[in-house]
């Protein structure tokens, strides 16, 4: 009986201490992340989704620390390397967690970057791509604030690049503050933040309907 006890002792101290490791890496990655350390975080994250082969956070966070820092580069050389590594650790991602609306919208996050670098070029081919990527994430998470978010904001950008009135969005944007505002927050490490871009983004819509 002692050595069964033993036993079950010393293999939760081992799965304590995993735990541990996993949670300072994480924290490490994020702060690394937050300090503009982008290829750092990545490596970090990089790290960890070896180490935790089930779990679907650190690749995803992977990606989007890619598709993020992506925004801006100006060789498409550069743009293509880091979204390359970015879809790679997405499809891991999702090939942990099916249908996961968080990693929907990030393939579609992960569009809108070859998008903006040349409208042109990518527009035609991924817009459409875009918008059945989320309304595929809207119809499996209606309520999820993030989804909600994204695609409103896709949306006023497609309404803006055809000269349209981008207000009836506004009121998903509205919603979406709601939304984040009522969502609990259960999971660890879990992909939460958004409502101050929404509140941004909020702040924006009144400023176009204000009189002048």
């Amino acid at each position: 009986m002692k050595t069964i006890v033993f036993v079950f002792t010393f293999m939760l101290t081992l799965n304590l201490a995993a735990q541990t490791s996993y949670e300072k890496g994480m924290t490490k990655a994020f702060q690394l992340w937050s300090e503009q350390k982008n290829t750092e975080a990545s490596q970090l994250f990089e790290r960890i989704a070896t180490a935790e082969k089930e779990n679907w956070l650190p690749p995803y966070y992977l990606a989007t620390v890619e598709i993020v820092s992506s925004f801006g580069i100006q060789e498409e050389g550069v743009l293509t390397a880091k979204l390359t590594r970015a879809k790679k650790y997405l499809d891991q991602a999702a090939s942990l967690s099916k249908d996961n609306p968080e990693i929907i919208i990030n393939y579609a996050l992960l569009n809108t970057a070859y998008i903006a670098f040349d409208g042109q070029k990518y527009g035609m081919t991924l817009s459409p791509e875009n918008t059945a990527l989320y309304t595929k994430a809207l119809e499996i998470a209606p309520e999820n604030p993030r989804v909600v978010l994204s695609k409103a904001e896709w949306d006023m950008g497609f309404a803006k690049f055809f000269g349209k009135s981008t207000q009836a969005f506004c009121d998903d944007i509205t919603r979406a503050i709601e939304l984040f505002t009522n969502e609990e927050q259960t999971i660890q490490f879990y992909p939460y933040s958004g409502i101050e871009r929404a509140e941004a983004v909020q702040t924006s819509c009144k400023k176009e309907t204000s009189p002048e």
